[in-house]
């Protein structure tokens, strides 16, 4: 409530409401084309024949531009102004912008106020939103009540707003909007001040429940003013009817700006008045010749049927005409009489329908013509428009499309700016009178990396001027965009960076000392990027290790001395590999040599044993012989000297010889086995000589 002594409510109510009865006849011309203008985009007929046709060119515009300005809530975007390495200011970045996005998702009335503004704009030409903060109780699990804050976006109808008369708005040195309010609401705002305050608004169709005897007193209400006065900077609220203020206090939110709305958004303005042109009363001339062409139209069309007169005498005529189907013929009983007529074109003649389709058709022409009048005055071309020739050419098209985004930039950019301005009002608000609890706790901060900055980051929002020294609030494009776009982004990010990465980590590599220029040349072009925001903390980080000191490498070498040394090392190598070989080849002619000495030892050792053997078996044989003779002998002499004697020495002698050629052959046996044995070692030497001499080396 007020405070102020020298404050006097009586004085506080005429001064105000004089300045808002001098607004209003400022603005009461605009206001009736206002109105004019709403009616006819709603197609509303009063004063307008029922039977009257009309072609609503208004709507359609209306429905091609606002999408064109305006295709999605906006998302909130703070930044560090100078986007430098600052941790501490990205921290608070990220606080506010989380924050401020929360609220954007959760509540629909930034949104609604957009859109509302944007409308306002479009057809009588202004767009107001307000931005309020309030304070809720939100009851928690356990029962008790938590103090939550919010900043609310009211949307304000163009008719509710008003301002001090300027030509531009740095001149305005107030604003105010007005609210309904009922005798409840104000009795709990403004307390026992309100209570003689007439309510006096009444909604529409009112009259006719007072007619029929109802109490409607509970739908009146008051028309209160809450007046913003820059030059005083305090804020008060009247009541249309009242003789006394309802309220006066001092600047509660302390903005950059003072009041808690942006700049209107403006249809064509001069210099000389903020009072704006609606874009409609551009071309409402033409608008109305296509009324008139549509209505000449319909009448033509009408027209347009087939009439005609007949011979009464010939009936028949009229049979066909009525009672005439496929395939059926009619008699007639004077043919003779019916044919020196002319037969049919001697007894019926048809109302002419060419001159009525051919204004017809100048009509539907000169309503095309109209039309294009009012795309060349609103900016709207065919491609905007979704409409093109299969004839034309791509450059053609998007000449088209050229010449219409320069009509529509200058709408884009003030709709971008007054969404900017209105996040701005959030964010301070915010930074303001939210507790840091409640600004950790919806933006999530705590589970990132930046954790460790949110201390010093809340006390960076909590003052000011540093706070918008290192930060700054605004919103992103407007426009529709293609779904695709973040995907875009972060392939864009990632393919730049990892780019950067290829060149930069051979050179320091090579030459540690450029390492900290490399870091912040990689880390300016990552802040450029919005999709590396998250990864930000993380280059930094890395990017500080990087950058930390390391011990010093030796000098590389010359390039021409490395490269002798190589050659020379590669001609060393050759000789060892010749040396190596040589060695082989002689070591291999050493065990060629060994294994053949070996292998006639083999034979000579062989021979001998043979040659032992069969000395050692004519030895036996000679000495076995001698034995034998000599026992024949004595055998023979005490033997008698008949036949049988010789009978008994012939057998005896083949026993022997039998004996002495077994005898022969086991010791040949023998000798070849022994040979075998010897061959086989021989073999094995071999073998193992060759495996020697194939094993590499």
């Amino acid at each position: 409530m007020a405070d102020d002594k020298e404050y006097n409510p009586t004085q506080v109510a005429e001064r105000w409401l004089q300045e808002l009865r001098m607004a209003k006849k400022e603005d009461e011309k605009w206001v009736k084309r206002g109105k004019k203008i709403i009616r006819r985009y709603r197609d509303d007929r009063q004063g307008y024949s029922d039977t009257a046709k009309r072609y609503n060119i208004l709507w359609a515009n209306i429905q091609t531009l606002f999408p064109s300005m305006y295709g999605k809530t906006p998302q909130a975007q703070v930044e560090r102004r100078h986007k430098d390495q600052d941790p501490v200011g990205r921290t608070a970045s990220q606080i506010l912008e989380r924050a401020l996005q929360y609220e954007l998702d959760n509540y629909r009335d930034f949104d609604h106020a957009m859109r509302s503004a944007i409308m306002d704009r479009l057809l009588p030409g202004r767009g107001v939103a307000w931005v309020r903060f309030e304070t809720k109780d939100v009851i928690q699990a356990d029962g008790t009540p938590l103090p939550q804050s919010f900043t609310c976006v009211d949307t304000v109808y163009w008719e509710d707003f008003r301002c001090s008369p300027a030509r531009t708005w740095e001149e305005v040195t107030w604003v105010a909007r007005r609210v309904y309010m009922t005798r409840r609401d104000g009795l709990e705002r403004f307390g026992d001040r309100f209570e003689n305050v007439p309510l006096t608004h009444e909604p529409i169709g009112l009259d006719e429940m007072v007619k029929n005897g109802e109490d409607v007193s509970h739908l009146k209400k008051a028309q209160v003013w809450e007046i913003w006065d820059k030059s005083t900077q305090k804020v008060c609220w009247v009541a249309e009817g009242s003789q006394e203020a309802l309220d006066q206090i001092d600047d509660p939110y302390g903005l950059d700006s003072f009041w808690p709305c942006p700049k209107p958004l403006y249809a064509t303005q001069t210099t000389d008045t903020l009072v704006p042109i609606p874009d409609y009363a551009l071309y409402q001339d033409q608008a109305e010749e296509i009324d008139l062409l549509t209505q000449r139209i319909n009448m033509l069309v009408k027209a347009l049927k087939v009439v005609g007169v007949y011979d009464a005498s010939q009936s028949a005529i009229q049979r066909m005409m009525n009672e005439g189907v496929d395939n059926t013929l009619i008699p007639v009983d004077t043919w003779a009489a019916f044919s020196e007529k002319g037969g049919i074109k001697g007894t019926v003649d048809f109302l002419p329908l060419d001159s009525v389709v051919g204004a017809l058709q100048q009509c539907y022409a000169a309503r095309e013509q109209a039309k294009q009048v009012i795309y060349e005055v609103t900016g709207l071309s065919d491609i905007i428009r979704g409409a093109s020739m299969a004839s034309e050419t791509a450059t053609a098209q998007q000449i088209k499309s050229q010449f219409a985004s320069l009509r529509l930039r200058d709408m884009q950019r003030n709709v971008a700016l007054f969404a900017t301005e209105l996040l701005k009002i959030k964010g301070q608000l915010m930074a303001d009178l939210y507790s840091p609890e409640q600004l950790v706790e919806m933006s999530g901060i705590m589970g990132t990396q930046d954790a460790q900055y949110v201390e010093p980051a809340m006390q960076l929002l909590k003052t000011e001027p540093s706070r918008n020294f290192r930060i700054e609030v605004a919103a992103d494009s407007l426009v529709e965009i293609d779904e695709q776009s973040e995907k875009t982004n972060r392939l864009e990010f990632l393919q730049a960076a990892g780019g950067f990465l290829q060149q930069a980590m051979p050179a320091a590599q090579q030459a540690p000392a450029l390492a900290p220029l490399l870091a912040e040349m990689l880390l300016f072009g990552v802040r450029a990027f919005r999709a590396s925001r998250p990864l930000e903390a993380a280059f930094d980080t890395a990017m500080a290790k990087l950058s930390q000191p390391q011990e010093p490498q030796q000098q590389p070498p010359d390039p021409e001395a490395m490269k002798a040394q190589a050659q020379m090392q590669v001609e060393q190598g050759r000789m060892q590999m010749e040396q190596a070989k040589l060695q082989m080849q002689g070591q291999i002619e050493q065990v060629k040599l060994q294994g053949a000495q070996q292998i006639e030892q083999f034979k000579a050792q062989a021979a001998i044993q043979l040659e032992q053997m069969k000395q050692e078996a004519e030895t036996a044989r000679s000495q076995y012989k001698a034995d034998l003779d000599a026992q024949t002998k004595l055998a023979i002499a005490q033997m008698s000297s008949n036949g049988a004697i010789e009978s008994e020495t012939g057998k005896r002698t083949e026993e022997i010889s039998g004996e002495l050629a077994e005898l022969v052959e086991n010791l040949a046996e023998r000798l070849n086995d022994a040979l075998e044995m010897n061959r086989q070692a021989a073999e094995t030497a071999i073998g193992e000589i060759r495996t020697i001499m194939e094993t590499p080396r």
